[in-house]
């Protein structure tokens, strides 16, 4: 039973791979994996950007006096993680058209 298992797992590698090397192209696959480089990079800095927005406000909230000294390092800290989808859509390029 056990050898049967494995014998059909190696023949649906076998079956998928000609099946992708079918349907997809180096080209095809390439703009995919920009894709989903340029979504994760864009989503996560994103989710960043609005967690540490949040806080600056709350703390502001709790703490008007301090508000200058919050929002400065808020805004260096949204700066930073915008830097990352920055980063992510650079990456995206030069996988575009230089590689």
């Amino acid at each position: 039973m056990r050898r049967r298992t494995e014998q059909m797992v190696v023949f649906g590698r076998i079956l998928l791979k000609g099946i992708i090397k079918k349907i997809m192209e180096q080209e095809t696959a390439k703009l995919f994996a920009i894709a989903i480089l340029m979504g994760v990079g864009t989503i996560f800095p994103a989710i960043a950007i609005g967690w540490i927005g949040s806080k600056g406000a709350e703390s502001i909230g709790r703490n008007p006096e301090a508000a200058p000294k919050v929002q400065t390092a808020m805004i260096l800290a949204i700066a930073f993680a915008e830097a990352i989808a920055i980063y992510a859509l650079v990456v995206s390029l030069i996988l575009k058209f230089v590689a």
